[in-house]
């Protein structure tokens, strides 16, 4: 009975605080889209990606009501650094939808002129204020409703203590008329949250120069306990040395909670905890180590890690390429080293059975699209005589006329395409996921990369067939499955079969490599088609921004040697980040991806069409 009145009086007092409107709510996946298209259009950094915001704790004053029920004690803030522009994941802060859209517009207008590295968020957002609705006007009747809305929803001065009654109408002044409040007055407890200013990002600095574990498991998009994405901040810690366990004798400020770490052995317990993802929930940071636990196998979240410390020293074996450093602008010599794996176990065999007729159906449309022969009349010279020439040059001699060059033969042409195409497969540890009960992202790229290869080989198209991975920066795998003088047969097809997950994305060493191959072929049309699962990524500093830029830089280096890169990806987060790599016209988001073996060489013909 105690535990039912206490529930009917908790949904009660809850339901009394909250101020929110879930009904009108509106959720960045709804403009995620458009996020990214009006912060660029709106002079935002191009490589920045639009990601879900992390809670903190709300440390302003709170009225009486919800501090009895508990309620608004986090808060989302929207931000923005060097590498993301983060939104909250959802806005139902008014009644009106309309107006929470609003206000993603205008966060999205404040992220795209607000500096990145501004020490006084009071004068920054003030001036990122006054610059937006200078430059765009049309803002200026959707800033003051906003304003409106969010002063209602603010505790009146006049019921606050005298020195946050002085922060609140500085703040109030701020909002209705930016620019004109320097600093704010001193006062014991922080302002209340201001939703339409970007507050600053909450860096966690890490000079710690050792690599993550290759083992340790990875942290990844996941859900929280209400069912929805969230994105955690995290820093990495280091796992305790020494003693496991408890320290002894017992003392009670020894006693750890969730916030700190704690490394326990539970070789023995197969009970998985239950209330772990409810505790993260409530964590406003997430301490990161590479032990051997296998509660990130369970909890699993979208992490913002500092990236580890970046290694300039040039190497001096493999296949040497450079990188693309992209806070320093400039190309890094000697930075990655890459070495081209034989198959050495792979065995010769046909096409699958399963796939046998779906291959027989490609191999027939593309046969179509072979170049044929055809006979050109009237030519000076050939292999047989044009017998309607003839009679016109001899009708024309016996009639008196003219007759001009003698153009009495028939010569056969072929008409081929000019062309060579190099296909990358990402070989990364990511492709071991399923997409299906019984299909792994592997067997989807297996398939793939065999009825492409049957269709490329109807038409007599050159073609190479190659795959990546990478293990750090010295260490670039780079797969030859299937080089442009070899024939197509069962020794490539055994290759193809034969393929595995490897570990990394280090996706613009393999493209620079793929250039330099493709750029040694005499065809006049080169093209690269790449497959992958993900974004670029790698266990040192390849990650992030960083990876993003790079390969960008790759493309760009290829295009500039007349190759012409496409990507195709089943990754459903690649349209917020493959424009700016590769264009809005080179990549494609392929949805459902056991789709892919049946709609890659459909792809490929209409590139070369």
């Amino acid at each position: 009975m105690e535990e039912f009145v206490g529930g009917l009086w908790h949904r009660f007092i809850t339901r009394q605080a909250s101020r929110r409107h879930p009904e009108a709510a509106v959720r960045l996946d709804d403009v995620e889209r458009l996020a990214g298209t009006l912060f660029r259009a709106l002079g935002g950094d191009a490589g920045l990606r639009v990601a879900a915001a992390s809670e903190s704790t709300n440390a302003g004053r709170r009225r009486w009501l919800s501090r009895v029920a508990g309620t608004e004690d986090r808060v989302t803030h929207a931000s923005r650094d060097q590498e993301t522009l983060r939104l909250p994941p959802e806005i139902d802060l008014f009644a009106e939808q309309a107006r929470n859209r609003d206000l993603y517009l205008w966060l999205i207008a404040q992220a795209a002129t607000a500096p990145v590295d501004d020490d006084d968020w009071l004068l920054a957002n003030q001036r990122a204020t006054r610059d937006v609705l200078a430059r765009y006007p049309g803002f200026a009747p959707r800033y003051r409703r906003l304003v409106a809305a969010t002063l209602e929803l603010r505790l009146p001065p006049e019921r606050l203590p005298a020195d946050e009654a002085a922060t609140e109408q500085a703040l109030r002044r701020a909002l209705e008329a930016p620019g004109t409040v320097a600093a704010l007055p001193s006062a014991r407890r922080p302002p209340q949250p201001v939703p339409l200013w970007l507050y600053p990002c909450r860096e966690v600095f890490d000079h710690r120069s050792h690599p993550r574990s290759a083992t340790a498991p990875q942290g990844g998009a996941g859900e929280s306990q209400d069912g929805r994405q969230r994105r955690r901040s995290a820093r990495r810690e280091d796992d305790p040395d020494g003693r496991d366990g408890f320290i002894l004798p017992f003392r009670a400020e020894s006693l750890l909670s969730w916030a700190d770490y704690v490394k326990v052995n539970r070789a023995l317990d197969d009970d998985p905890n239950d209330e772990a993802v409810k505790a993260a929930d409530d964590m406003e940071e997430l301490a990161i180590s590479d032990g051997t636990g296998e509660t990130a196998s369970t909890v699993r979240f979208d992490l913002d890690l500092p990236s580890a410390a970046v290694d300039d020293v040039p190497l001096a074996s493999g296949i040497l390429l450079p990188e693309w450093h992209w806070k320093q602008r400039r190309l890094l010599k000697d930075q990655c080293s890459l070495v081209v794996l034989e198959p050495r176990d792979a065995t010769p065999c046909p096409v699958p059975a399963r796939l046998n007729r779906a291959s027989q159906r490609i191999r027939n449309q593309f046969e179509a699209l072979t170049p044929s022969r055809r006979w050109l009349k009237a030519q000076p010279d050939g292999s047989e005589a044009d017998l309607d020439a003839c009679v016109r040059a001899w009708t024309d001699r016996r009639s008196g006329r003219r007759h001009g060059e003698a153009r009495q033969y028939l010569k056969c042409e072929r008409r081929e395409r000019d062309l060579a195409c190099l296909v990358l497969a990402d070989l990364s540890l990511s492709t071991d996921a399923h997409v299906s009960d019984d299909l792994r992202v592997i067997d989807v790229i297996r398939d793939s990369l065999m009825l492409l290869a049957e269709a490329l080989s109807a038409t007599g198209d050159r073609f190479g067939l190659y795959g990546f991975s990478s293990l750090k920066r010295d260490h670039v795998r780079f797969h030859r499955i299937k080089d442009f003088a070899e024939r197509h047969g069962a020794v490539s097809r055994g290759r193809i079969a034969a393929l595995k997950p490897g570990y990394y994305t280090r996706m613009g060493a393999g493209i620079r490599q793929s250039t330099r191959l493709l750029a040694d072929q005499p065809n006049a049309l080169r093209l690269m088609m790449i497959l992958t699962d993900g974004k670029p990524n790698d266990m040192d500093h390849y990650e992030g921004r960083f990876g993003i830029e790079d390969t960008r830089m790759a493309v760009l280096e290829a295009r500039q040697q007349g190759v012409r890169p496409f990507c195709v990806t089943i990754d459903h987060e690649g349209a917020d980040y493959l424009p700016h790599v590769f264009g809005v016209d080179g990549f494609t988001v392929i949805r459902k991806p056991e789709e892919l073996p049946t709609r890659l060489p459909m792809l490929y013909a209409s590139l070369v069409a």
